[in-house]
Parts: C-alpha cells; sequence; structure tokens
C-alpha cells in the first residue's frame, strides 16, 4: 500500500513538480547530514521524505532520473571489478621525515612556480581509499557522477561506481549553478580520498 501522504489522482506535472522539490530537500538535508555533520531534521522525518519520493517515482517511472536520491539504494554490489586506465596517473604523496627535507620541497616548489608565493594548507591525513570521480555533461547543463574509479597501480584501477553511488556525501548530480560557483565545466573529474569515520560504525 502507498504512504498516506500519497495522492492517485495526481497528475504528471504535478508530480514531476513534487518529485523535483523532495529531491532538493532531501538532498540538503543529506548534504547537511552527510557532510556540514548538522542536520536539521529526524532521521523519521527524512524516512518520510524518502518514502514519498519512492511512493511517486514508483507511480511515475518515467520521472526517475540517474541522479535520484533513490537511485544510492538497491544496486546490486558488482563481483569483480572491472579495469580502468585513469586520465593520467594517479600518484601517491611522498614524505617528508625532517625540517631539512620539508625546507628541500618547500625550495621545489618555488621553482616549479617559477618564483610565484605559494600558500600552504595544512591538515590532518586520513589513510582511506583514493578515489577519481568522473562527471560527464547532463542535459540541463549540469553534471552528473558517471565514474568512479580506485586509485590501483596508479595507472589503472577498478570501477566502483555502483558502490560510490551508496556514499551520501557525494554529489549524484551538480547543478548548473554550482558549476558556475566552482568555476568548473560540464566535464570534470575530481580526486580525493574516501575514509568511514569511527562515528559510522
Amino acid at each position: 500500500m502507498p504512504p498516506s501522504f500519497y495522492n492517485s489522482r495526481m497528475s504528471v506535472e504535478q508530480a514531476r513538480k513534487r518529485i523535483d522539490e523532495l529531491r532538493e530537500e532531501i538532498r540538503h538535508h543529506e548534504y547537511q547530514y552527510h557532510v556540514l555533520d548538522a542536520p536539521e531534521i529526524s532521521d523519521a522525518a527524512y524516512d518520510a521524505l524518502m518514502r514519498e519520493l519512492l511512493a511517486l517515482e514508483g507511480e511515475h517511472p518515467q520521472l526517475v532520473t540517474p541522479d535520484s536520491p533513490t537511485q544510492r539504494v538497491g544496486g546490486k554490489p558488482k563481483e569483480g571489478f572491472a579495469k580502468v586506465e585513469h586520465s593520467r596517473p594517479m600518484l601517491s604523496l611522498d614524505n617528508v621525515n625532517s625540517e631539512e627535507e620539508l625546507s628541500e620541497w618547500i625550495q621545489r616548489v618555488h621553482t616549479l612556480l617559477g618564483g610565484a608565493e605559494p600558500s600552504f594548507v595544512c591538515e590532518l591525513k586520513l589513510d582511506g581509499v583514493s578515489l577519481a570521480l568522473h562527471y560527464a555533461a547532463g542535459k540541463d547543463g549540469g553534471a552528473l557522477l558517471s565514474r568512479a574509479v580506485t586509485r590501483g597501480d596508479g595507472e589503472v584501477g577498478e570501477d566502483v561506481t555502483t558502490n560510490v553511488r551508496t556514499m551520501r556525501s557525494v554529489p549524484l548530480s551538480i547543478s548548473p549553478q554550482g558549476l558556475k560557483r566552482a568555476h568548473l565545466p560540464q566535464n570534470f573529474e575530481v580526486r580525493g580520498e574516501a575514509v568511514m569515520p569511527v562515528k559510522a560504525f
């Protein structure tokens, strides 16, 4: 049985509008919870939004899109991963073990920049899984997550797109406005480290 809020007499256009509203609201709360660690609603309220979206998409499957929050769940993990060649080598970071080695590294940076003054950011090193996330142009002028690849040997990694799509801190799509704010084209690649905090257990 559909949830009590469900209206079977809703037209396709009414359903499309409500689906868009729900997706935007759910994405907002996923970002607040999984990225900012500042939830604004209870788990029960979030689940109610997701159930409503699932019900509407179930009634109107033609309105389901790859970047819908409902598409994060239910996918069967791949048994064995396809090998994917990186767009360019995915290198690991070098270590320094003394102040002298750090000074030498800073000097190399200055040389590579042609004498320009660099700025530095220091943060804790978290050991996780290195990933390359590929985004491709979407129909609306935004970008969609198209592939996620592990570091592997640096030249060839493994396709873990299905697994990464379940990570709520990874956006399935980037709006045209988001691309503009970040000065990104529709097709781009971002690399980083996927970690699981202790509290996630």
